[in-house]
Formats: structure tokens, sequence, C-alpha cells
């Protein structure tokens, strides 16, 4: 019997957990801080296991890590190294959806020395991203030809039905790292000119890409896209792009949301006894019965604009008491808009991946190449956002405890032996890209 050990029991680990129940000849233990929740995930299977336990209670955590064959690390990306770290110590195999850090990819060697591999950033985005684009990169230089421009942007909507809010945006994982996300400065490549955007640009470097059967979406950059160009391969790319989805009207509101100061996560313990108005107010020392016209004179912008509308709408001019655990800007924020735009009961979220190429073959033929995955919730059911960042740990998890991985050391998943068993199997769950190709 393998054991694998949960580490987490948010909002994407439902998928992941009963895939693995159902799998011969695996238990596997839960370990929440709130241990109801990871009993609700188990619903009484026999070969589950639910454990209060937090990373803070350091020998419960070693202990649980030590009778494991897999830990799956389902916690904030911070506490990644801290779980690595114990399965050297134990020889347990890692597996997250979070990027690489610095830190976790100094433990290559060591990893390698223990026979042990970490597999990070098989979730979603990364994840699922890395695989499709490696799989098509490939099959280009295959047939001879090389990839001259790659873009690729995925982001998590509401489904069209349940697009009705003036943000044009729903909760489907950690509203607080939807958030954090507008704090990243960004890199990449466009036409052969380097580009390096400043986090106070990064909603402003927006572009609108019309993805079919869904219209019209803004797409701002993700990160540091040139990390990608030796990982893929693109040595031949002119332009090397990553970027996230998000419908229109987001990044101008972002934009102004981060240039205020609403993502400052310092400690103010004053604000717990402030209206919404007050500390809106005190971010352009303005008077809270003023805040609205007073911020439309801010931003320069008149009192009928839509972002204003977005602002009175999500309650930042309200007389509601502000709530935050921490108290903070960002946390007050957090805690407001994840209670305001939250998914209703029946309500489908929505994922959109696409890769765009262009490749050059031999004689001068070009091609252009659009790779495109959107997939839906299910009503009352898991999320698309759960089911594509959690399935693909699930099934590299099966995988590796099949014996059918056998590479050791920190690993994303861009090499065919993880890559097409696990695409291979989301296809089975109608987790599937629609290619297109057509001459450049």
């Amino acid at each position: 019997m393998k054991k694998v050990l949960v580490l987490g029991a948010g909002l994407v680990s439902r998928p992941l957990v009963r895939y693995l129940l159902d799998q011969p000849e695996t238990e596997v233990i839960i370990a929440s801080r709130t241990v109801s929740k990871a009993e609700a995930l188990i619903e009484g299977h026999p070969k589950g296991r639910a454990i209060a336990a937090t990373v803070q209670e350091k020998d419960k955590l070693e202990a649980l890590v030590k009778e494991s064959d897999v830990a799956i690390s389902l916690l904030p990306w911070i506490y990644h190294l801290q779980v690595a770290e114990l399965c050297l110590k134990h020889k347990t195999h890692l597996v997250t959806t979070s990027y690489v850090s610095p830190a976790m990819r100094a433990l290559d060697q060591q990893a390698k020395d223990q026979g042990l591999l970490f597999l990070n950033e098989i979730g979603l985005d990364p994840g699922i991203d890395h695989m499709s684009a490696m799989k098509m990169i490939h099959a280009v230089e295959k047939k001879g030809g090389k990839v001259t421009s790659f873009e690729s942007v995925c982001g998590g909507l509401p489904a069209p039905e349940a697009n009705d809010n003036p943000f044009g945006y729903k909760f489907s994982w950690s509203p607080r790292g939807v958030l954090l996300a507008g704090r990243n400065s960004a890199h990449f490549l466009k036409n052969g000119k380097d580009m390096q955007i400043e986090n106070k640009d990064l909603f402003r470097t927006v572009s609108i890409k019309e993805v079919e059967g869904l219209g019209k979406l803004e797409v701002y950059p993700n990160r540091d896209s040139m990390l990608y160009q030796e990982l893929y391969g693109l040595k031949d790319a002119q332009t090397i792009f990553r970027g996230t989805f998000r419908n229109l009207g987001w990044c101008e509101t972002l934009e102004k949301v981060v240039n205020l100061g609403f993502l400052n996560d310092d400690e103010r313990p004053e604000i717990l006894g402030w209206t919404w108005a007050q500390l809106t107010a005190s971010l352009i020392n303005a008077k809270a019965d003023q805040v609205k016209s007073a911020m439309a004179k801010h931003l320069g912008i008149p009192e009928s604009h839509a972002i204003l509308s977005r602002f009175e709408w999500l309650g930042l001019f309200s007389n509601e008491k502000v709530k935050s655990d921490p108290p903070s800007v960002l946390d007050a924020l957090t805690y407001l808009m994840e209670h305001k735009m939250d998914y209703k009961p029946g309500e489908r979220d929505m994922i959109v991946l696409q890769h765009e190429f262009i490749a050059e073959y031999p004689g001068g033929k070009k091609e252009a190449i659009t790779s495109l995955l959107i997939d839906y919730g299910i009503p009352h059911g898991d999320t698309s956002m759960a089911r594509t960042v959690s399935l693909p740990a699930a099934i590299a998890v099966k995988l590796l405890n099949q014996g059918k991985i056998t590479l050791t050391g920190v690993q994303i998943p861009v090499m065919p032996g993880i890559y097409e068993p696990v695409l291979d199997e989301l296809e089975t769950m109608k987790i599937k890209f629609v290619d297109r190709y057509r001459p450049f």
C-alpha cells in the first residue's frame, strides 16, 4: 500500500483526493489546519485519513512525512521548502503545483542523491500550460521545424452566464493570491525586443485577444517569460510571452488598486474600527464623506467612470465596517472581494488556456498554430480551477507510485515521459485542447 500525504484541504484539493482514493493500493492522509475540511474531502472513504495539523507543528508534520511515500504540498508556496527538507530527511517524494523557487531548485542534487523526485509546477498554470506547449514544440521539431514565436495565455474566469458583476471576475482559488499577483513585475520578448515591465506598469501593459467562442479578453503579462526560452528550447523565437486572461475592464481597475496602495500588507490595527469610506479616504488624504468625488479628482477621471462604479459596487466608498485578519489594507480588500465576488451555488467557472505558435519549416514554409483549451466547472460539483490544478498532480502521483515515472531531482513536467501520459489521461476527463493550423 502506497501512502500519499496531502498537505492542505483548500479550494483545489477535492478532485486530487477523490482521484487518489480511487486508486488501488493507495492510502491518502490529509493534513489540514481545519480537520473538518479534510474529513469532508474523504467522505468516510476507508482508505482516507484526516488529521488536524499545521506547518508550525513541526514534530507532527515530520511524523506524517516520515510515514508517507509521497507528499503533495497544496500549501502556500512559502512552506514548500520546509516540507522538501523533511522529504529529503525521510526519503519521501514531493509533488507541488507551484513555481520552482531558487531555494527549491538548489535541492536538485540532494534529491537525486536520495533517488527522490521533487516534481513541481504540475498544476494548471504552471502545469498543463508547460505540458501542452512542450507537446506542440516537440511536434514541430519532429517535422524539422522551429518555433519563431510563442505566446501562452491562461485565465480562470466566470463562465459567460455567471459573469454578472462589474469586475467580470469571481474567485475560484486563493483571493489573496489573485491580488498579490498584481504586485509582480514582468519580463518577455516581443518581436526581438526585450521587455522589462515594472510592477506599477503591469496592468498598463495590456492587450486584447480574440478567443474563439468567447470573444475579446484582456491579457496582461505573467511574471518572467524569459525563463522558458531555455527550458522550452525556444532559441529561435523572437517572441516569448506568457500572460493572464481577464474580462474587459479588469486591468484598468486593478492598475488603480495597485497604485492607490490597496495591496499594502503592512499591519494597521487601527483600520478595524473604520468604515470602508474612511479606509479608502485615508489612501488619498481625503474626507470620508467626500471620498467618491475626491477619488475621481485624485485619479483624474469623471465620477461616472466605470472604475469608480466598480469601486462603489465593491463597497470601497461605503459605511460598511472593515474586516481583516491580519489587519492590513491587502487583507481587508481580500476579505471584501472574497465575500462580494464568490460563486453562487450552481454557478460554473471557466478555464481558458491558449497557446499561439509561429513555426518555420525547411523550404520557407511558415505555419500559425493555435492550441485552445476551454473547460467549465461542474454545477454543484468541482470547479474547473480545482480539476485543472489538482488532477495533473494526482495523475503524476499515480504514475510515480506505479514506477512509470523514474526521474529524480527537482523537475517540472516538460519531458514526454511525464506530459504524454498526463495529457492523455486528462483528455479522457474532457480536459482537451483543440488545435488549429493555418499558413502564415
